[in-house]
C-alpha cells in the first residue's frame, strides 16, 4: 500500500469536539476524496521524435591528494566560500554541472567522500533510478551514523530497497499513516490553535515571538497526539521530548551542520570525529520508551509483518521525530519565511482563497484544501525553493550513462553520486524565475506539469512512494499537514510581520505582528 492511498482513502475527520478560538462554529466535518491515477493504455497516434544525442565527456573536476583533498573541500564547504558557493564555484569552473568532488565530513568520520556531483534538475532524477543505483547506508551521505544511536538497528531510512526488511518496515509507515488517518486535521486544529494563542500572548507581552521554539513543541505534540493518541505532557516523558530529539538528531547530524561555534572547536571537534552515543543514551531511552509504551496497536502490526516490537519501535522513533518532526521543524519555519516575505498581497489572496473555500464546504477538509489552487501551490512552490532535505545521495550498482542539459557522462559500478536538490529544483533550464519564489507557479494545467521537478521526497512529486522505491512513505502526509498550517494561519489571520536570521537547521523565524482576520 502507497502512502498516497494511506491518504486519499480516509474517510471522515471531524473537529467539532474541539475548542473554538472565537465563537462556537459548526462542526467540521471532513469528507475525503478518493486520489487516483491511470496510465493511458491508447497508443501515441504519431512515432515521437528521437532525441538528440548528447556528446560524451568525461567527468572534470578531481579528488586532490589522499587526506588533503578532502580537508580542503570541507574548508571550502563550511567556511572558505560556504555552501551555495561551493557547488556553485565548481560549476563555473568546470563549465558542467556534473563533476568531481568531495563530500563533507571527510577523515576522520568518513574515509569514502569522493562523489560524482549531479547539479542540475536532469541529471539529479538518476539518484532516483534503483534499477541502476542502491542506497543502503546512505541516508546520511559519505557516514552512516552509528547504530547505537537507533537501538543497534539500521533504520528504514538506511535501507535499501533490495534489502527484505526494507518493504515491511515501509508497509509498517503506511500502516501507521493510515490506522490513525482520522485524527490528523482535528489534533492538528486542536495543536496549532493552542500555538498560534501562545504566539499572541508573546508577541503582546514582549513585541515579538519566536516561531520556531513554539513551532518545535506544536510539532511534537500534534505527532504524540495524531499517531499514538497521547499528550506527552500526560505521560512521563513530560515537555521534554523536542529537546531531547534535537540533541539526539545532532548526535546524527553534527559532521555536516555548522553551529557558529569557533573553527578550530567546530571542524577540529564535529566535523573530524563523532560524538560517543553513550552520552545521549538515557535521554534516547525516556523518549524510545514513550513510543513503546503508546505504540501498541502499530508494534502488534509489525509482529505480523515479521518485525520485532523493539526493531519497530526504534522505526517509529526515527520515522515520527527524525523524519517527521524534523521536516516540520525546518520546513514550517522555511515556509512561513517564503509566505512572509512575498508581502500582504500574496496573505490577502490567500485569505480570500482558504475562507472561501472552507466556508462552501461547511469545513476544513481534504475536498476542500483540493479547491484552494494557491495555497496548494505555495506550498510547492516552498518545497520547490528551498527543499528541507537539500541532499542526495547513491551508489552506482553498474555502468550506465547519466546526462546533464549539455552532456553525456559515464558512470562506473561503485561510484557515488550525490545531488545538492536545490540547484536542481532551481535549474533555470526548467523553472522560469528559478531563483524568486513565485507563489502561483504551479497553479493551472501547465503548472502542474512542472510538480515532476520537485523533488524534496526522494522522488518526483508527481510519483508515489511504494514498497519498491525509495520515496518517503509519508511525502502525501508531510504535503497535507503544510497545506494544513496555512489553512489555520489564514484562517486565522489576514497578514503577518517577520524577521529572519539564519539557523544550523532552516530558518530562524521572529513574528513581529499579527493581523487577525477581518472579513
Amino acid at each position: 500500500m502507497a502512502a498516497s492511498s494511506s491518504l486519499s482513502t480516509l474517510s471522515c475527520f471531524s473537529t467539532s469536539s474541539l475548542p473554538s478560538s472565537s465563537q462556537t462554529k459548526p462542526p467540521r466535518k471532513v469528507a475525503l476524496r478518493l486520489i487516483t491515477a491511470t496510465l493511458s493504455e491508447k497508443p501515441p497516434t504519431s512515432k515521437p521524435a528521437a532525441p538528440a544525442k548528447l556528446p560524451m565527456r568525461k567527468i572534470p573536476g578531481d579528488y586532490g591528494l589522499p587526506l588533503i583533498g578532502p580537508w580542503r573541500d570541507r574548508q571550502d564547504y563550511f567556511y572558505n566560500q560556504g555552501r551555495d558557493e561551493f557547488f556553485k564555484s565548481r560549476i563555473q569552473k568546470y563549465q558542467s554541472t556534473v563533476y568531481r568532488t568531495n563530500m563533507p565530513p571527510g577523515p576522520f568520520i568518513s574515509f569514502r567522500p569522493n562523489v560524482v556531483a549531479l547539479l542540475d534538475g536532469k541529471s539529479f532524477p538518476a539518484l532516483f533510478d534503483t534499477d541502476n543505483v542502491e542506497k543502503r547506508d546512505l541516508f546520511t551521505g559519505t557516514f552512516m551514523p552509528s547504530t547505537d544511536l537507533t537501538g543497534g538497528y539500521r533504520t528504514l531510512s538506511y535501507l535499501d530497497p533490495s534489502e527484505p526488511n526494507h518493504a515491511k518496515l515501509k508497509n509498517l509507515m503506511f500502516f501507521m499513516l493510515s490506522s490513525r488517518r482520522d485524527h490528523v486535521i482535528p489534533e492538528f486544529h486542536a495543536t496549532y490553535v493552542q500555538m498560534f494563542q501562545g504566539l499572541e500572548t508573546e508577541l503582546a507581552a514582549k513585541g515579538k515571538a519566536s516561531f520556531g521554539a513554539a513551532n518545535d513543541v506544536a510539532a511534537f505534540n500534534f505527532l504524540a497526539r495524531s499517531f499514538y493518541g497521547v499528550s506527552p505532557n500526560e505521560s512521563k516523558l513530560g515537555p521534554d521530548g523536542p529537546s531531547i530529539v534535537a540533541k539526539w538528531v545532532l548526535f546524527q547530524l553534527h559532521p555536516l551542520l555548522r553551529l557558529g561555534l569557533p573553527r578550530p572547536v567546530e571542524d577540529g571537534l564535529l566535523h573530524t570525529f563523532t560524538l560517543p552515543p553513550f552520552l545521549i543514551k538515557k535521554d534516547y531511552t525516556r523518549l524510545y520508551d514513550f513510543f513503546y509504551d503508546n505504540s501498541s496497536p502499530i508494534l502488534d502490526h509489525a509482529e505480523t509483518l515479521g518485525v520485532a516490537r523493539d526493531e519497530a519501535c526504534h522505526n517509529l522513533v526515527f520515522a515520527t521525530c527524525f523524519n517527521t518532526f524534523g521536516g516540520m521543524k525546518i520546513f514550517f519555519p522555511n515556509m512561513l519565511k517564503w509566505v512572509g516575505r512575498a508581502g500582504a498581497r500574496l496573505h490577502a489572496d490567500l485569505a480570500r482563497e482558504i475562507r472561501s473555500a472552507v466556508k462552501s464546504s461547511g469545513a476544513v477538509s481534504m475536498g476542500a484544501m483540493e479547491s484552494m489552487p494557491l495555497m496548494k501551490s505555495v506550498v510547492y512552490e516552498a518545497l520547490r525553493i528551498e527543499p528541507p532535505v537539500p541532499s542526495q545521495y547513491a551508489k552506482a550498482k553498474r555502468d550506465f550513462v547519466i546526462e546533464s542539459h549539455e552532456a553525456a557522462f559515464q558512470i562506473r559500478e561503485g561510484e557515488m553520486l550525490y545531488g545538492f536538490q536545490p540547484l536542481a529544483t532551481k535549474d533555470p533550464k526548467i523553472f522560469d524565475r528559478a531563483e524568486e519564489f513565485v507563489a502561483d507557479r504551479f497553479v493551472g494545467e501547465e503548472g502542474e506539469k512542472l510538480l515532476k521537478h520537485v523533488l524534496w521526497s526522494n522522488g518526483p512529486e508527481n510519483e508515489s512512494p511504494t514498497l519498491h522505491n525509495k520515496q518517503c512513505a509519508g511525502k502525501d502526509f508531510v504535503v497535507l499537514i503544510s497545506r494544513l498550517l496555512l489553512v489555520e494561519f489564514f484562517l486565522r489571520y489576514d497578514s503577518f510581520d517577520i524577521e529572519v536570521a539564519a539557523s544550523p537547521l532552516g530558518a530562524a523565524v521572529t513574528v513581529t505582528s499579527l493581523k487577525r482576520a477581518t472579513f
